[in-house]
């Protein structure tokens, strides 16, 4: 019997503790859990306690030399790095350098300075193109719901509009509310959250947003600048769309919609029967409508590819290709967009060019 690829986990707040362990322990019988790390020993002691009904032989790393420990250790072929925005793309990096395979949650990076120098960086690291391999955990693009409608989007004719709409829930009952990091960089709740909905839009249309003009504002002051953002995109097939986020809602509310020549698609945040998920509905032009629920299952299934990926490069070797989805430069792409919303919304709505990747 082969033996099961070794990996680890770097951090054990709430997203490793309440996503990535359960997750993870849906798919226990692909690989083995030797670490869990984190900056404070009671922090790694907690997140392990958890992760030991699933992974008994999971030990505790933390603090700057269970890091090194977790570099140095020839065992291990992935790492998860679940870490504060700022940090993440120097922790990857320096996993990458040893070799070995990282999967980095979102945002890909804070900035497009940081995405340049780091996609630099990894180049400079790889030893074949790919290789050793770099994802970012963007969940969105592994959602059924998300797969499904890009489908759909490809039959309904011409693109006439594209309309996203984000009335979000970050308010003191958010167990990331009070989040340090995401306070602490500039964009905030906009960025960090912003790239899934960014996601989800690129993966319905199918093709890139060249330019953007965007307002901000600033209403929550519980929460850091901007909270509102309204913008204007334009995508590479010329069609133009909306994008509208509002960072605490009353009443929230999430949406894609497409709106073709022969029939419009979207995509809507819901419950059905208690679970959570993603109601995808296709609108005819003969006016049935067709719907679909998914529940949600995005984080499991970018882990299960990831560690499908890990394995099939460590046998094949040169010119394997891992899964395009998770790319870093997917999510430097979703970045980027967020960016130049951003930078025009602080320009007063000037329009702004998106940055290429």
């Amino acid at each position: 019997m082969a033996t099961l690829p070794q990996i680890a986990v770097l951090e054990a707040g709430i997203f490793v503790k309440t996503q990535y362990i359960p997750r993870l322990a849906e798919i226990s019988h692909l690989f083995c859990l030797k670490y869990i790390w984190s900056r404070s020993e009671e922090s790694s002691r907690g997140a392990v306690e958890i992760a030991k009904q699933h992974f008994p032989g999971v030990e505790c790393k933390w603090g700057d030399q269970g890091l090194n420990d977790i570099v140095q250790d020839s065992s291990l072929i992935g790492t998860a790095v679940v870490l504060a925005g700022q940090v993440q793309v120097d922790i990857s990096l320096k996993l990458l350098k040893a070799g070995k395979h990282v999967i980095q949650e979102k945002p890909a990076a804070t900035s497009i300075p940081e995405i340049e120098t780091a996609l630099a960086s990894y180049k400079s690291v790889c030893t074949n193109p790919g290789q050793p391999i770099w994802a970012v955990a963007e969940n969105y693009r592994f959602e059924p719901a998300f797969v499904e409608s890009k489908k759909l989007v490809a039959g309904v004719g011409d693109m006439m509009n594209v309309q996203v709409i984000i009335e979000g829930s970050m308010n003191s009952s958010n167990p990331y509310f009070s989040s340090s990091w995401r306070r602490n960089f500039e964009g905030g709740f906009i960025l960090d959250m912003g790239v899934h909905f960014i996601a989800g839009l690129r993966m319905m249309v199918g093709c890139e947003v060249t330019s953007v003009s965007a307002i901000t504002s600033h209403i929550d002051r519980t929460l850091p600048p901007p909270d509102i953002i309204s913008s204007n995109f334009k995508l590479e097939n010329g069609c133009s769309g909306v994008f509208v986020m509002v960072v605490s809602s009353s009443s929230p509310k999430i949406i894609w919609r497409v709106v073709g020549s022969k029939g419009t698609v979207q995509v809507e945040r819901g419950e059905v029967d208690g679970k959570h998920g993603y109601l995808v509905s296709l609108y005819c032009a003969d006016g049935q409508c067709k719907s679909t629920f998914h529940p949600f299952c995005g984080v499991h299934e970018e882990l299960k590819f990831f560690i499908h990926d890990i394995v099939q490069a460590n046998l094949k070797g040169n010119g394997y290709e891992a899964e395009p989805r998770s790319s870093f430069v997917e999510g430097a792409r979703d970045v980027a967009v967020l960016e130049a919303m951003l930078e025009s919304g602080s320009k007063g709505g000037t329009l702004v060019n998106v940055k290429k990747f």
